[in-house]
């Protein structure tokens, strides 16, 4: 009984000793594991939800300011219908994506998730970067990219940086607070241009890693449509220029071209069908992929021989013509397309008119003075468009001319407006497969575009003389631009009448009337042609 009563005394203090100790192994593991939760603050109130305002744009020099063209009298009553015009317009565009989201570090790696962008070709600081954790001898986090390159700058003597300026990016500190101070000027260079793409950046620590996404998308000058306080906007003065309307005649159709030309003279009928075979059966291919379109004023003669010159190279594919002559004369022909519009309608008008009337993948759009030679191969520019779905329109030379231009445009603050700059020569990286072929912001009046994209974006009818490059400025953002010096076009030399230069030549009015167009319609504060 004696060693029984023992027994039960010596087990009972065993069970409290290991009691005891359970608790404080469970009551240490706790505090140990949960360690990072209890030190990590919250978040949620301190981040932004959108990136920082990038201000006021800066003027290049040289550049007009468009509110020196503005009539005085005028002036803040257009200022504030354009602000009003903006906001919808913003409204229009902008989404949920637009919002900064972030990661909170239940990993202990913070970084967006939604909502960061850059421009292509551009650096900008990637926000929010930070890790989270619980105390250790030292710290590494890497990041890694694909279409880009990162940098950081320069780092404190306890922080050890590797890879800056490259793909991967390599940081090292025995401090958090000192390791988190780089990452937060952690930036991302896009090193591809591209109108809307993106990349992936890959952030690691220890076993923990995350993938967020990088949108890289070329901001769209602003597209905007004053109501004005009568029926027209900018200047009430205009007024004629915002109305027009197209008279649409039927198509005229007659006769049958079919030129063989470059065969021996000593040709047996086999060999001559098997050429004429090849010739048309490439003549068909084309044909079904690619219209012809062009405008004509004052220039019939010039026209004529364009056409004949195309006919001569493809005798099958369609032609369309705008025309807004005075007196309109009968344009005959297979394949031919003849619009007449109300006349003097302007360079613009008439080509949203031939443009809307195609029906094929593609369009060459040539001028009506334009001579097509052994080097216009329209064959050439399509293989491009093909081989690089993404391109948008594809420009060729004019006499061995090849001008291209780059638009850099700055969005600037909602009140001012932006600064746009058009560089001319200035073209950025080769297509790939094709290295006689570079992007560019805008092209020559001979070029090869894809007909839904092109009519998505259209012509402003209220440019009637000064137009070109107003088409790729509204385009900038939708449309993918290239130009190939190996495809030319040449140019017919006459002399122009005195009638046409009349109208040809821009007054004054006209360069007043294209600068205001852009200050309200995209929203502009100034621009510059280089």
């Amino acid at each position: 009984m004696g060693g029984t009563l023992k027994m039960f005394v010596f087990d009972r203090w065993k069970l409290q000793v290991v009691s005891a100790v359970c608790v404080i192994v469970v009551t240490t593991s706790y505090f140990i594991l949960t360690k990072d939760v209890i030190t990590t603050p919250k978040l949620s109130s301190s981040l932004p939800t959108h990136l920082p305002s990038s201000g006021p744009c800066t003027c290049p020099a040289g550049s007009r300011l468009l509110k020196e063209h503005l009539p005085k009298d005028q002036y803040e009553e257009l200022v504030q219908r354009r602000t009003k015009e903006f906001q919808q317009y913003k409204a229009r565009t902008t989404s949920v994506l637009s919002k900064l989201l972030f990661a909170l570090p239940n990993s202990p790696l913070q970084y967006p998730i939604q909502g960061y962008t850059v421009q292509p070709l551009s650096s900008s600081v990637i926000p929010g970067l930070q890790l989270h954790a619980g105390k250790r001898s030292s710290y590494k986090v890497v990041l890694k990219v694909s279409k880009g390159i990162l940098t950081t700058d320069i780092p404190p003597a306890e922080v050890t940086v590797e890879g800056s300026g490259e793909k991967e990016l390599i940081i090292k500190s025995r401090s958090l607070e000192l390791l988190n101070d780089v990452l937060v000027k952690v930036s991302y260079t896009s090193t591809v241009y591209h109108i809307n793409t993106g990349d992936l950046v890959t952030f690691q620590f220890e076993n923990h890693e995350a993938v967020f996404a990088i949108a890289i998308k070329q901001p769209h000058v602003p597209v905007l449509y004053d109501m004005g306080t009568g029926a027209s906007g900018v200047p009430q003065a205009n007024q004629a220029r915002h109305s027009s309307f197209f008279s649409l005649v039927a198509p005229f159709t007659s006769g049958v071209h079919h030129l063989v030309r470059g065969l021996p003279q000593q040709q047996s009928t086999t060999t001559l069908l098997q050429h004429f075979s090849v010739a048309a059966s490439a003549m068909k291919n084309i044909s079904s992929q690619v219209t012809i379109a062009t405008k004509t004023f004052l220039r019939y003669e010039q026209l004529m021989v364009l056409l004949d010159s195309i006919r001569k190279f493809y005798s099958t594919i369609k032609v369309i013509v705008a025309d807004d002559n005075f007196e309109p004369e009968h344009i005959t022909g297979e394949n031919i397309q003849h619009y007449i519009m109300p006349p003097a309608q302007g360079w613009f008008a008439g080509r949203n008119l031939a443009v809307s009337q195609v029906t094929t993948k593609y369009f060459l759009w040539v001028d009506d003075d334009f001579l097509f030679t052994e080097k216009t191969k329209i064959e050439k520019l399509v293989e491009v468009m093909e081989a690089n779905p993404e391109l948008d329109v594809v420009g060729g030379s004019l006499k061995e001319n090849q001008f291209y231009f780059s638009l850099i445009y700055e969005e600037g603050e909602e009140t001012e407006g932006g600064c746009l700059y058009r560089k001319s020569n200035k073209k950025l990286h080769s297509v790939p497969g094709y290295p006689q072929c570079f992007l560019a912001s805008g092209v020559v009046n001979f070029f090869l575009a894809r007909t839904d994209a092109v009519q998505r974006v259209g012509f402003d009818p209220k440019l009637q003389r000064i137009a070109h490059s107003e088409f790729f400025m509204d385009g900038l953002g939708y449309l993918l631009v290239a130009t190939c010096g190996d495809v030319s076009i040449d140019h017919q030399h006459v002399a122009r009448s005195a009638r046409y230069r009349k109208f040809r030549n821009p007054r004054k009015d006209d360069s007043e009337f294209k600068l205001q167009l852009h200050f309200f319609k995209n929203h502009l504060k100034c621009i510059k042609y280089g």
